[in-house]
């Protein structure tokens, strides 16, 4: 019975972690680019929790990142870690996977401001497995 209960509170407590964990994205605006046919401008607010992260993941976009609040922590394959603060930038080319993507803070949330430029009707995020990830040694 011990056992059961204990289950249940690790159970409960993981659950916990990893729903806080996860980022709440807003859409603010998507824009068709008439001038580049086939492409379209996307802006969307990312806000992290405290100790949140994304998986790892691509855009298949042109993405530039804004931080509005907080401290976040990205990485793209091959670049370094950076640790951004507010009014700091980052960017993403197409190509890229983004490997790292969290706040910096386990105690108070994180927001950035994010806007792409990528195929109309493209998935925004593309989960990358490590797997896939550690096959693309030569990718950036």
């Amino acid at each position: 019975m011990k056992k059961t209960k204990l289950m249940l509170v690790l159970l409960f407590l993981m659950t916990g972690t990893a729903m806080a964990q996860e980022a709440t994205v807003t859409s603010l605006m998507s824009k068709d680019l008439k001038e580049f046919p086939g492409k379209e401008a996307l802006m969307i607010t990312v806000e992290y929790a405290p100790g949140g992260t994304d998986p790892i993941h691509r855009h298949s976009a042109y993405a530039f990142i804004y931080v509005i609040e907080g401290s976040i922590v990205m990485q793209v394959k091959g670049g370094k870690e950076v640790t951004l603060t507010p009014g700091q930038t980052f960017y993403e080319a197409p190509d890229d996977i983004h490997v790292v993507g969290r706040n910096a803070s386990t105690t108070k949330p994180a927001k950035f401001l994010v806007f792409f430029v990528k195929d109309k009707g493209a998935p925004v995020l593309v989960p990358v497995s490590t797997e896939t990830a550690s096959q693309m040694k030569g990718h950036k």
